[in-house]
């Protein structure tokens, strides 16, 4: 990357990262939507990074946080989420290397369902679900996980359903996404496919990523929760417009 596009992606990440600790989520989605549009990095590089980045953001919100993880749910959406990760990570590496338009309107398409079914707080069930659901929503994930790191749509939707304190529901998620950013990093190192090292400066952005989830655990912003979840709605759902409808012209090109 140059220098230029070593600031934004910075930039990018940070706010990234100031996003995913005040919600719990939208880390992966906003750094690889960004990552999409402007084709800094390739998808496969980037969502190794995402993987580093999310796994620093997760550490640092985890070292007070994790006494209040629901660890019986966490242990139902892991059984799930691992299996199901190899399997994206395998369609991703396929589709790089043959379909990348397909690819980009995949994600296009991920980012655009994720926006809309993130922008409304969803309504509190009267009694948890039953333990299937864990394991059904958990292998979404690491299907998402495993594609482009981000693992955070589906669950979101089904715990914040859950009659649970938010603090709960939000260290649960982080420590879902910590773990699959663990196995999906491992992977990728096992498979021999590291980034080349211009690829690997993106790691100068831990000191952002830790910066941001500092600030925002310290000094959150003065707008009100439902704000925040709209202002991360309409930046989801443009970025994933701007990247599927590229993708869909150039496929539908011949049709024309």
């Amino acid at each position: 990357m140059s220098a230029a596009e070593l600031i934004g992606f910075l930039l990018l990440t940070g706010a990234a990262a100031y996003a995913q600790t005040l919600t719990g989520f939208a880390f992966g989605l906003i750094t690889m939507g960004g990552v999409g549009l402007t084709g800094i990095l390739s998808l496969p590089d980037a969502a190794m990074i995402v993987s580093v980045l999310t796994l620093v953001n997760a550490t640092q919100m985890l070292l007070k946080g994790w006494r209040d993880v629901a660890w019986r749910e966490f242990g139902f959406v892991m059984a799930a989420s691992i299996p199901l990760l190899f399997v994206g990570y395998w369609l991703l590496e396929w589709l790089a290397g043959t379909q990348a338009d397909v690819l980009r309107l995949i994600l296009g398409l991920v980012i655009i369902v994720s926006s809309l079914q993130l922008a409304r707080k969803p309504e509190p069930l009267a009694r948890q679900s039953h333990d299937g659901s864990f394991l059904f929503f958990g292998a979404i994930a690491g299907l998402m996980g495993g594609m482009f790191s981000t693992a955070g749509p589906p669950l979101v939707y089904h715990f914040y359903r859950q009659p649970m304190p938010l603090v709960r529901i939000r260290e649960t998620l982080v420590t879902v996404f910590a773990l699959n950013a663990v196995f999906r990093i491992g992977l990728v190192i096992a498979a021999g496919d590291l980034p080349p090292a211009s690829t690997l400066s993106g790691l100068l952005a831990i000191p952002a990523v830790v910066g941001a989830t500092f600030a925002a655990r310290r000094w959150p912003p003065p707008v009100s929760p439902t704000t925040m979840r709209r202002i991360v709605f309409i930046l989801l759902f443009l970025s994933g417009v701007s990247l599927g409808a590229p993708g869909v012209i150039h496929l539908l090109g011949p049709l024309l």
